[in-house]
C-alpha cells in the first residue's frame, strides 16, 4: 500500500532555535510553533478558538538559516512530514513524540504585521533543503 507523510504548517516560533549537530557534524535546529486553529462557534454559541503546539527540526544550510534569522515570535511556514520517536528515561519510563522534520522553512511577517520579517533577507527567504539529508540521525 502506497503511504504519504506530508504536513504544512504556518505560525509563529515559541521559542528562539536551538542549534544542535549530528554525529556526523551536520548542523540543525530545533524550535517550536503555535498555529492557530479556525475558530467556530458550537451548539451553544459560544466561540471556540484554540492554538496547536509543534515541534519542529530542520537540517543542513537551512537549520543554519533559521538559526541565524529566526526568534521567538518570528512567522513561519513549514513544508515538511512527520518523525515519529521512542525514547526510555533514566528511570524506565517509555516516552514519545511525533516532530515535523522541515524540508522548507519560509519567513513570514510575524501574526498582525505587515510586510517581510526586517531580518530576513530576500537571498534567504526560500532555501530547500535536499529530502533526506542528516534526517536519519538526529542529535536530540
Amino acid at each position: 500500500m502506497a503511504g504519504l507523510n506530508h504536513v504544512i504548517l504556518m505560525g509563529n516560533l515559541t521559542r528562539d532555535p536551538e542549534m544542535k549537530f549530528t554525529s556526523a557534524g551536520k548542523p540543525l535546529a530545533t524550535f517550536g510553533i503555535a498555529v492557530n486553529r479556525v475558530p467556530y462557534t458550537n451548539e451553544d454559541g459560544q466561540r471556540i478558538e484554540g492554538v496547536d503546539f509543534f515541534n519542529v527540526v530542520v537540517h543542513g544550510r537551512q537549520a543554519e538559516t533559521v538559526n541565524q534569522y529566526l526568534k521567538k515570535g518570528s512567522g513561519v511556514a513549514v513544508d515538511g512530514k512527520l518523525r515519529y520517536r521512542a525514547w526510555q528515561t533514566d528511570d524506565g519510563q517509555k516516552r514519545s513524540a511525533v516532530d515535523v522534520v522541515g524540508m522548507n522553512v519560509q519567513f513570514l511577517p510575524r501574526g498582525g504585521e505587515g510586510g517581510p520579517p526586517a531580518a530576513a533577507p530576500d537571498e534567504f527567504a526560500d532555501i530547500d533543503v535536499p529530502a533526506g539529508e542528516g534526517s536519519d540521525d538526529y542529535l536530540w
